[in-house]
């Protein structure tokens, strides 16, 4: 059985994470980038025990769970590739003429300690060894991790490989904390302790929005990086349609059930346009829901969550059930596909609330007009996907053009699952998709999270840090005079 960590082990752990701060900033770009490489090193390492230990504690496909071990170990090095050209210092030197002008230099530095939450559904990826650590270390961050109760010990085995790297590269162990524990009490200990400077989470919109709420009110207020959920709506457009309908639904209802829907950019809304077409598609969507065999959720806490959904999405009124998946004896998630009118989505908001899980709705629009207004109506989404033609965009230029300020991730065709970790990735969007859609917690770019603009004013060449120095030791690309100088 665990032993619970104490409120004092807990604040410890917090308050040594300033040692490992300080380390951090001590430490070259080149030297915090081999420190990552390191860390990728030890997870790569990890042999069939991750994969098994993870299998047990997630049910996730053995095939998923080796893919997602090397996403995780890409995230670590890409990131720390990124992190050695110095792309993220954003170096900046205005110099003095001589007279009065006076010498400015402005870079960017870790912010402090960060607290991260791990999510249940990516068990490497996003959570105790993953990108918000990975992006935190990268920006000159210790990172103290909250375990995610629904994979302790392969959170354990992963925390344990980071350790062992630091404690190899002779890094403090400070750098990394990793700390348990039931109930809130932990989550808000970390959010509250003065040593603490961000906090990065990935879950629901409840637990998301409950931290941002913690970390404004402290008495030194501090960013909460929460990513909350989605319900990614595709809007599937007349001539689209026509062309694709046979293909559409097949690639519709494997997006909604990749994962057994446990994705945060699950295709959970799909909207269109009344007419003979989508007649024919409710047909299909119906048939192949009907063949998707029952599978286990991540753990039993989300398959009740999934049921509640699921059962309150039901029994709204104007809301009918187009099809359902096949049922098996464990009944953990059986995946379905509701449908109803544009113009009952409009009066219900209950409607639009996210079904964590492999369940869709279909909304039928009268017209081009109501399409429009249900865009209107949407909150903010991680992505929107247009199924459409160019011909379609050319015919909608106002759909267009609101969805672009509803989402992070605007899609032409495809589906939204599946999330590239390269720098041009926005995975973040407008409230209640995040509480900061200027960043994102996918892709190098993470990194921008976790920094702070510093300026520095007069000072001898020497003092300023190497990012900022006449000599350019780092061999980064800079801002000087207004001009870009290359390395």
């Amino acid at each position: 059985m665990r032993i619970e960590m104490s409120n004092e082990q807990i604040q410890a752990i917090v308050q040594d994470s300033l040692v490992g701060y300080q380390y951090l900033q001590s430490i070259s770009l080149a030297e915090r980038a081999a420190l990552m490489h390191a860390i990728a090193d030890e997870i790569e390492a990890l042999d069939d025990e991750l994969i098994q230990t993870a299998y047990a504690e997630s049910a996730l496909p053995l095939p998923r769970l080796q893919g997602e071990k090397g996403r995780t170990i890409n995230q670590w090095r890409s990131y720390a590739n990124a992190v050695k050209t110095g792309i993220y210092a954003e170096a900046r030197i205005d110099k003095s003429d001589g007279a009065a002008k006076a010498d400015i230099r402005k870079y960017n530095k870790g912010i402090g300690p960060v607290a991260v939450f791990g999510a249940s559904n990516f068990p490497f990826a996003f959570s105790t060894a993953g990108g918000d650590t990975a992006s935190a270390i990268g920006a000159g961050c210790p990172v103290i991790v909250k375990e995610h109760p629904g994979h302790p010990k392969t959170s354990q085995l992963m925390a344990d490989a980071i350790s062992r790297a630091l404690a190899k590269f002779g890094a403090p162990a400070s750098v990394f904390g990793y700390v348990h524990g039931e109930g809130n009490a932990v989550g808000e200990a970390l959010v509250l302790h003065p040593a603490v400077k961000a906090v990065a989470f990935t879950g629901s919109f409840r637990g998301g929005k409950a931290l941002f709420d913690l970390g404004a009110k402290r008495e030194e207020p501090i960013p909460v990086f929460s990513e909350m959920g989605s319900v990614n709506p595709v809007f599937v457009l007349p001539a689209y349609l026509e062309q694709n309908v046979d293909t559409f639904a097949t690639q519709y209802i494997a997006s909604l059930t990749l994962g057994v829907g446990q994705f945060c950019t699950n295709p959970g809304l799909l909207i269109a346009v009344k007419g003979p077409v989508l007649d024919q598609l409710k047909t299909l969507l119906q048939k192949e829901v009907q063949q998707v065999s029952e599978a286990t959720m991540l753990h039993p806490g989300i398959a009740s969550a999934y049921q509640s959904g699921k059962d309150k999405l039901a029994n709204q009124s104007a809301v009918s059930l187009l099809g359902e998946g096949i049922e098996g004896d464990s009944k953990s998630a059986v995946a379905a596909v509701f449908c109803t009118e544009g113009a009952a989505f409009l009066k219900n908001h209950a409607l639009a609330e996210e079904v964590f899980g492999p369940a869709g709705l279909l909304i039928e629009c009268a017209d081009a007009s109501e399409l429009k207004d249900v865009m209107e109506d949407l909150a903010g989404q991680l992505t929107i996907t247009f199924a459409a033609t160019a011909a379609d965009v050319q015919q909608h230029p106002a759909l267009f053009k609101i969805a672009q300020e509803k989402c992070g991730r605007l899609l032409f065709n495809g589906m939204p699952t599946g999330v590239e970790v390269v720098y041009a990735m926005q995975h973040g969007g407008p409230y209640p998709s995040t509480t900061d859609s200027r960043f994102t917690s996918v892709g190098p770019d993470a990194v921008k999270r976790f920094l702070r603009p510093l300026s520095f004013q007069n000072w001898p060449n020497e003092f300023l840090p190497a990012e900022l120095q006449d000599e350019n030791p780092l061999q980064i690309e800079r801002i000087i005079d207004n001009k870009r100088v290359l390395a």
